[in-house]
């Protein structure tokens, strides 16, 4: 523990003077809003790292930090354990609303009577069967009812939280600001609200307006504002400024900080969805042949239905031999914990130097406790991990190669303790759930295999260590690539509220950190499925092209 005044930025990284103030706040709640790259996620790993520190988060208490995507969580979880070591980081918990929501189910069930009873083995899924399964849906109204009727269950979540982090808030619906409210509303916990009104685009899902201002007066927050961008290069940032004086005029960058011409924009218009894809492959290739962009910097974002619009761009990666990721068809999957036990324990086996995979594994496995206990479970696992590679070495003798990975795998998921599986996630607590990732996480692999025989070259794909990634725009919020593409800049494409679609392309385009390029087809044709209002002939969308003209490189193509 240090004291207050003598507390620095982990691993020496400086903040900008509101980012500082934010992380180093002993007392009030804060309403905090910065745009994409102003490092949202880094200050709140800092504040973690003051809170936990600096004792100002007293033990036992802890910190709780609710993101609206898994990957999020998990990203923010790891950069906490990098900035204050796994001890400290011990006390932080990161979930989504609904794994938050899930876990106060699953602690309080018995207060849900009547029509909404679970019984004790109740699962998660479709259809929906009174008392034994609800949709997922259901999991944040169910614990909203929890918190409504139970004083108890109100008071176990104040008596173990000094924090709370709230994370791209501006995408926060009214039932989770409910949530919110009934659980922290009128404590003397801080809460942290971090998030940007410019990138919001779950307006379809009931994201509120103003929920900033809402927050601030609620919880009587200080409003502090990050302007600094420290992901994309000057000239993306001024095509970005060009977005922002239309979505809000107020957070114009100003010029002195965007000053420069690094950065590549390139546009790009194909006479049909064919030859956009060839050229795409063919661009793609280049940049990781002869630039050595690593293939997991390269991101294909489509504002709807990847599968509908990628079809050919994913046939010329694979004529090409360049892997990819469909994050429609992962379904984050690779999020799991569980999935990424089975997988790094695989590469350990079959991989023939894997470091990386190892100290994942042990980092998942070893638990926090003295040095001696833990040399002790490393020693155990080590011998496992040699006994299991002397093994599998002796069956490629005498069978096909990798013939045995799943029953490998299988045995060393019944050597692990369920306590140990179910510290991974609390979604583990119910063991349909666990057998449902392990599922899962067996099909992926052998879908991978079908791709790529050799087992350690699928399980790099399956742990996007070398895959383009083709993902939405949605899914694309609190990523960042050196370059990306968006796919498809046509009306056809973005063809929902106007202010919604404007919010979407800027998520797209601010993910770029080096090299940003827009596309448009003439011609698309129509997919086997026959999708619903599928258009074939395509027309730019004037508006976005607009912005990215003035800034196109010279060397662009087209």
């Amino acid at each position: 523990m240090i004291a207050v005044d003598a507390w620095q930025p982990a691993d020496g990284l400086t903040l900008e003077p509101n980012a500082l103030l934010a992380a180093k706040e002993q007392g009030r709640c804060l309403a905090l809003t910065a745009g994409p790259g102003a490092g949202k996620t880094e200050m709140l790993a800092q504040r973690a790292d003051f809170l936990l520190r600096t004792g100002t988060c007293r033990y036992p208490k802890r910190i709780l930090a609710i993101s609206f995507k898994v990957d999020a969580s998990k990203n923010l979880k790891e950069r906490v354990q990098r900035r204050c070591g796994g001890d400290l980081a011990s006390r932080f918990d990161s979930y989504t609303f609904h794994a938050l929501a899930k876990r106060i189910i699953d602690r309080f069930r018995p207060v849900l009577t009547g029509k909404d009873a679970l019984e004790p083995g109740y699962t998660l899924g479709k259809p929906k069967e009174a008392h034994k399964q609800i949709d997922f849906d259901d999991l944040i109204p169910l614990a909203i009812q929890i918190l409504q009727k139970s004083k108890f269950a109100r008071n176990a979540l104040r008596q173990t939280y000094s924090d709370v982090f709230l994370d791209e808030f501006q995408d926060c619906t009214d039932k989770q600001y409910e949530l919110v409210k009934l659980a922290f509303q009128g404590t003397c916990i801080r809460l942290t609200a971090v998030g940007d009104t410019k990138q919001k685009i779950m307006g379809w899902a009931g994201a509120l307006d103003g929920i900033f201002q809402t927050f601030a007066a609620d919880f009587s927050a200080i409003p502090l504002n990050m302007y600094r961008n420290f992901r994309s290069k000057p000239r993306l940032l001024r095509l970005q400024n060009e977005i922002i004086r239309v979505l809000d005029s107020a957070s114009v960058m100003p010029e002195e900080q965007i000053a420069g011409d690094e950065g590549e924009v390139l546009a790009w218009g194909f006479e049909d969805s064919q030859q956009e894809a060839d050229h795409l492959a063919d661009r793609i290739a280049g940049w990781i042949d002869h630039e050595l962009v690593p293939h997991s910097e390269i991101a294909v974002l489509i504002s709807k239905q990847p599968d509908l619009y990628a079809n050919h761009l994913i046939a010329a990666l694979e004529a090409k031999g360049i892997p990819y990721r469909n994050e429609q068809q992962l379904q984050d999957i690779t999020t799991e914990p569980a999935a990424r036990l089975v997988v790094d324990y695989l590469s350990c086996i079959y991989g023939k130097r894997e470091p990386k995979s190892w100290v994942r594994l042990m980092n998942l496995l070893v638990p926090f406790a003295d040095d001696e206990i833990q040399a002790s479970t490393r020693r155990d696992f080590d011998r496992l991990i040699k006994a299991q590679r002397k093994s599998a070495s002796l069956q490629e003798l005498i069978d096909e190669p990798y013939s045995g990975w799943w029953e490998s795998a299988r045995g060393f998921l019944n050597k692990i303790s369920r306590e140990t599986l179910v510290a991974l996630s609390p979604d583990y607590e119910t063991s349909d759930r666990l057998k449902e990732v392990v599922r899962d996480t067996k099909a992926r692999i052998e879908e991978l295999l079908k791709i790529e025989p050799e087992l350690p070259k699928a399980l790099e794909r399956f742990v996007d260590d070398k895959a383009v990634r083709i993902l939405t725009i949605h899914k694309s919020k609190g990523l960042e690539f050196d370059s990306v593409i968006i796919l498809g800049v046509e009306n056809q494409t973005f063809w929902g509220k106007p202010d919604a679609e404007r919010c979407g392309f800027f998520v797209g385009v601010s993910r770029a950190k080096r090299r940003l390029v827009v596309t448009m087809s003439q011609h698309r044709e129509t997919p086997p499925s026959n999708p619903y209002r599928w258009q074939e002939e395509r027309t730019p969308h004037k508006e976005f092209f607009g912005y990215v003209m003035p800034f196109v490189s010279k060397e662009n193509e087209e």
